[in-house]
């Protein structure tokens, strides 16, 4: 592919030509609000850590793709009038396990959207993410259960970035929960052992997500209640670098703290598995570095031109409504008391990774953690530590690995059947009004 930033601004008009009806009236060359040049302004103010200085192009790169939804998965997505929603879910849901041959008459746009996802880059080394797969079991398996409310919320810090969610009508308790399950289901079902192959679960689930986005987006802009001057473009490719790519980050971030410029051999596998689970998202190459210098300088671009945002009806609310959801499958007694350290841990696990264990920034936003949630945090994760610790020795025993791995996505596959079954939709009609917003794509 053709990663030039002529080729980009190409594909970002593209959408207008592709997709008259929805994008004929929106205004790519019109920077909307969320989008500052002025650091000052922005999410991220300090340079990268290490030296490493983001670029001229790469602001420019992170500027068009602010510009850009998903051209496959959005035409699919606007066929929802003539075939209905679920039989566009069950198109698609065919196409990923059985095939486009199983698809009666399938339409043109399903046939672009699973090709695009069949054309796997020449970058992709397949064994390197199974590999990465199998390394990321532990994880998944020990400490996903606790971090994942914690890591959801993240998403909800700015509100330019958090909008989409709030007129989904995520700020209900019901469908908070739904939404970090679902989150949750997709994450640990792409490291199952297949689940990437091209009918795997994961597969699947990629294909859905991508759809669940496209309806969002769809749905906004139509909804008379999204103004593209202020949020540019519902869910573009640069917001969801953050949730494919926060461990990647996070792991580049610390190496270059550290004078480190290269990955190990199982840091390798877990960055290869990231990249192509968003290629699979349909995120571009040129978001997805490889190195972890090339990392951090695209997400601090795209966090430093990010206009830095809290609105407590949008994004307090989301925040709230997450930490306050009940999680679990029933009200039976271990539930319930995992719940209630679960909810602790997530707190103190929001405000060490990403509130930067500023107190008076959570309080602000509604989050009281108190002596109890701190002490609670400490004892949770030095026994989260100890388990993964067990787990990764285990693996390195001659004989041990592979009863370890059938163990651990034993446990994995246990922890899906308590998520529930995920829909990955997004219903339009429960979409919400938004202070501000006015009518349409108007940029």
């Amino acid at each position: 592919m053709d990663t030039s930033l002529e080729a980009v601004r190409a594909r970002v008009l593209s959408q207008a030509e592709r997709m008259p009806a929805l994008y004929g009236r929106f205004d790519f060359d019109a920077l909307p609000e969320r989008f500052t040049e002025d650091s000052s302004f922005a999410v991220v103010r300090d340079r990268a850590p290490g030296g490493v200085q983001v670029t001229d192009e790469d602001l420019e790169r992170v500027r068009h793709y602010t510009m850009l939804g998903d051209v496959v998965a959005d035409a699919y997505a606007a066929l929802l009038p003539k075939y209905g929603f679920r039989p566009l879910i069950d198109m698609l849901v065919t196409a990923c396990e059985k095939g486009l041959d199983a698809v009666p008459d399938a339409p043109a746009e399903l046939t672009a959207f699973i090709a695009a996802m069949e054309a796997t880059p020449d970058w992709v080394d397949m064994d390197m993410v199974r590999k990465g797969a199998a390394l990321e079991l532990n994880g998944t398996a020990n400490l996903a259960p606790f971090a994942i409310r914690g890591a959801f919320i993240a998403t909800f810090l700015n509100k330019y970035s958090a909008l989409p969610m709030a007129l989904t009508g995520t700020l209900g308790h019901s469908s908070a929960a739904r939404r970090v399950n679902e989150t949750a289901t997709f994450f640990s079902t792409t490291i199952l052992p297949g689940a990437l192959e091209r009918h795997g679960e994961g597969f699947k689930a990629a294909a859905m997500v991508r759809l669940m986005h496209s309806m969002v987006r769809i749905n906004a802009l139509r909804s008379g209640k999204w103004d593209a001057s202020v949020y540019g473009m519902p869910i573009p490719q640069v917001d969801q670098m953050p949730a494919g790519l926060i461990g990647v980050f996070l792991l580049s971030f610390q190496m270059i703290r550290e004078g480190r410029r290269q990955f190990t051999a199982e840091e390798r596998a877990k960055v290869e598995l990231a990249r192509y689970r968003c290629f699979l998202l349909g995120l571009p190459e040129d978001l997805l570095a490889d190195t972890p210098e090339g990392v951090v300088r695209l997400m601090t671009a795209r966090n430093s031109t990010l206009r830095a945002g809290f609105d407590d009806a949008t994004c307090g609310a989301l925040i709230r409504a997450t930490l306050a959801a009940y999680l679990p499958p029933d009200k039976r007694l271990r539930n319930r008391l995992f719940d209630a350290v679960e909810q602790r841990f997530a707190r103190g696990f929001f405000l060490k990774h990403f509130l930067e264990g500023d107190n008076d920034r959570a309080r602000a936003m509604g989050i009281d953690i108190g002596v109890v949630d701190r002490a609670l945090f400490i004892i949770v994760a030095l026994w989260i530590t100890g388990r993964m610790a067990f787990y990764t020795l285990a693996r390195r025993v001659p004989g041990l690995q592979g009863a370890v791995d059938a163990h651990l996505v034993r446990r994995v596959r246990q922890l899906l059947a308590r998520y529930g079954h995920a829909e990955f939709t997004s219903d339009g009609a429960a979409y919400r009004p938004t202070t501000g917003a006015h009518a349409g794509a108007q940029a």
